[in-house]
């Protein structure tokens, strides 16, 4: 299977891609993991990124595309999940061309749909150790001590990336440049919209579902999934 994972800050793309990465043992491809070690190996690629990401400047589509394309080529013939990529319309378009060129496509586009309200409550709720890293959430991940980090004490924090003025922007962002790719996609691949409003198990099972009944070469089929909570767009 070659995937892509779409959905909206605090969707629950990172935890998803985790389990189905396990799942079915996919290569999991990352856009900033990617940028990040070509970076520190110092590749042609990574020096190029490096000159923009540390003028603070959008690192181009051209570039990117070329660093994914590479990573993807490296895959053989193994199955792979797309993660933060494409993030714009232009980024699908030149991905698509380029595995057109190695004679590859997208299989299934997942496209996790969500609330905006419930993003925001999500990401605004969320508190940090600064010591450890561990997440806590206000509601649904409380400490046993409020505000005190189980593992070592620390005070929590909100992260600045989670206030409530960064996670609006980080929306509108979403909604203006990245949600025009699922449209695209529906143009070009298969879509599946799924339901993330509820929780990360639910989101699990609807998209273990999908994939045992709609993946390319797969003989497995899983059980009927409710109407309503996925959609093929496509």
């Amino acid at each position: 299977m070659r995937i892509v994972l779409l959905g909206a800050p605090g969707a629950g793309k990172g935890t998803q891609c985790k389990r189905i990465v396990a799942r079915y043992r996919l290569l999991h491809l990352s856009s900033g993991d990617i940028l990040r070690t070509d970076r520190a190996a110092d590749t042609e690629l990574g020096r190029k990124a490096g000159s923009y990401m540390d003028s603070g400047a959008l690192v181009p589509d051209k570039i990117i595309v070329e660093m994914m394309t590479e990573q993807i080529k490296k895959a053989a013939d193994d199955g792979f999940i797309l993660d933060g990529f494409p993030r714009t319309v232009n980024q699908a378009e030149e991905l698509d061309k380029s595995l057109a060129s190695i004679g590859r496509k997208i299989d299934i586009v997942l496209n996790l749909k969500i609330d905006d309200r419930l993003v925001a409550a999500r990401m605004t709720g969320r508190r940090s150790c600064p010591q450890c890293g561990a997440v806590y959430h206000i509601e649904n991940l409380k400490p046993d001590v409020e505000g005190v980090c189980d593992n070592d004490g620390a005070e929590l924090v909100q992260r600045p990336d989670d206030s409530p003025e960064v996670v609006a922007n980080r929306l509108e962002n979403y909604h203006l440049q990245t949600e025009p790719v699922v449209d695209y996609y529906k143009n070009n691949s298969t879509v599946y919209d799924i339901d993330a409003n509820k929780n990360a198990d639910e989101v699990s099972t609807l998209i273990d579902d999908l994939l045992l009944t709609s993946a390319p070469k797969t003989e497995n089929r899983g059980p009927n999934v409710s109407e309503g909570s996925i959609v093929n767009s496509k």
